[in-house]
C-alpha cells in the first residue's frame, strides 16, 4: 500500500495558480457565510420555526460541510505548495463527500414531502409534519448518508496495488481511484453504477417527482389565480435547486470519462457553486426569509440605537 497520494488540483497551469486561488477562496467564504447566516436566521426567528425550514436548516449544515470537506485541501495546498494526502484521510475525505452527497439528495426529497404535504393536506398538515416526524426524517438522511457511503469506502480499502499515488483531481473522489487501481476494480464499478443511480438519481427523482405530480394537481383545483399563484411560489424555491442540481449531476456523468477538465468543472460546481446559491436562492425566492432577515436587521437597529441611548445618558449623569 503507498503511504499517501498527490492531488493534482483545479488546474496544472502555473499562471492560473492565483486567479484560481481567489476565485476558490471566494466560493469558499461565500458558502460559509451563507450557510451560515441562513442557518442563524432560521435559528433566531421564531417565525421560522416551521418544518420547511427546519429541513432548509439542515441542508444548509450539508452545504456548509461539503465545500469544507472538498476545498480545504485545495486551499491549503495553494498556501503551502504540499499535495500529499495520506492514505487514510484520503479514504476519510471520500467517506465524507459520499455521505454528505447523499444527505443532500435525501433532504431534499424529505424537502418535497413536506411541501405534499403543505399543499394537498393543508388542514392535517400541522398533524402529519409534527416535530417528531421531522426529526425523524433528519435524522433517517443522516444515517441512511453515512450507511450508505461505506461499502465503497470498504471495497476502496480492499484495492492491493496501484499504478500511480497521483489522483487528477482536486480532492479524493471515486473515478480518480478507478482510473489508477491496477488490481480489479470490477465489484466497485458495478456497485458506483448501481448504487449511485438508485441513491442519488432515480429513488429521489422519483419521490421528488411523484410528491410534486400531486402537488400540481392540487395546485390545479385551486379556483383562484392568486391562489395557485401563492402555491407554487411556495415550491419555486425548492423546485429551482432540485432543477439545479440534476441537471449539473446528469452533465457531469454524461461526459466521456477522458475529459477531465470538464469532470472537475462540474465537481467544482456540484461541491461549491450549488452549496453557494442555495441560500441565494432560498433568499431571493422567499418572502418569508427576506421578511425574517428585515426584521432582524430592525431588531439589531433599534438593540444599537437602545445602547447609544443608554450610553448618552450615563455618560450625561458622570459629567453632572
Amino acid at each position: 500500500m503507498i503511504p499517501y497520494f498527490i492531488i493534482k488540483g483545479i488546474s496544472d497551469v502555473p499562471e492560473l495558480q492565483a486567479p484560481i486561488f481567489v476565485l476558490v477562496l471566494l466560493i469558499y467564504l461565500v458558502v460559509l457565510v451563507g450557510n451560515m447566516s441562513l442557518l442563524l436566521l432560521v435559528c433566531l426567528d421564531s417565525h421560522l420555526h416551521t418544518p420547511m425550514y427546519f429541513f432548509l436548516a439542515n441542508l444548509s449544515i450539508v452545504d456548509m460541510m461539503s465545500p469544507i470537506v472538498t476545498l480545504h485541501k485545495t486551499l491549503l495546498t495553494f498556501i503551502t505548495g504540499d499535495k500529499k494526502v495520506p492514505y487514510l484521510a484520503c479514504l476519510v475525505q471520500f467517506y465524507m463527500f459520499v455521505s454528505l452527497s447523499g444527505q443532500g439528495f435525501f433532504i431534499l426529497t424529505a424537502m418535497s414531502y413536506d411541501r405534499y404535504v403543505a399543499i394537498c393536506k393543508p388542514l392535517t398538515y400541522k398533524i402529519i409534519m409534527n416535530f417528531k416526524i421531522c426529526l425523524l426524517l433528519a435524522s433517517c438522511c443522516g444515517i441512511f448518508g453515512f450507511l450508505q457511503a461505506i461499502s465503497y469506502v470498504c471495497l476502496l480499502a480492499q484495492i492491493s496495488c496501484y499504478s500511480s499515488n497521483v489522483i487528477g483531481h482536486f480532492f479524493c473522489d471515486l473515478l480518480p481511484f478507478i482510473d489508477i487501481a491496477c488490481s480489479d476494480v470490477t465489484t466497485l464499478v458495478t456497485l458506483s453504477r448501481i448504487q449511485g443511480m438508485i441513491i442519488f438519481a432515480i429513488t429521489p427523482l422519483v419521490l421528488i417527482s411523484t410528491s410534486y405530480i400531486f402537488i400540481i394537481r392540487s395546485i390545479m383545483k385551486i379556483s383562484s389565480n392568486i391562489g395557485r399563484r401563492k402555491a407554487f411560489y411556495t415550491c419555486s424555491s425548492h423546485l429551482t435547486v432540485i432543477v439545479l442540481l440534476y441537471t449539473l449531476l446528469f452533465l457531469q456523468y454524461l461526459i466521456p470519462s477522458n475529459n477531465l477538465s470538464s469532470k472537475k468543472l462540474y465537481s467544482l460546481f456540484n461541491t461549491a457553486i450549488v452549496p453557494m446559491l442555495n441560500p441565494l436562492i432560498y433568499s431571493l425566492k422567499n418572502t418569508d426569509v427576506k421578511t425574517a432577515f428585515r426584521r432582524r436587521i430592525r431588531k439589531c437597529k433599534a438593540n444599537t440605537f437602545c445602547c447609544i441611548t443608554e450610553g448618552n445618558v450615563i455618560g450625561t449623569k458622570k459629567e453632572n
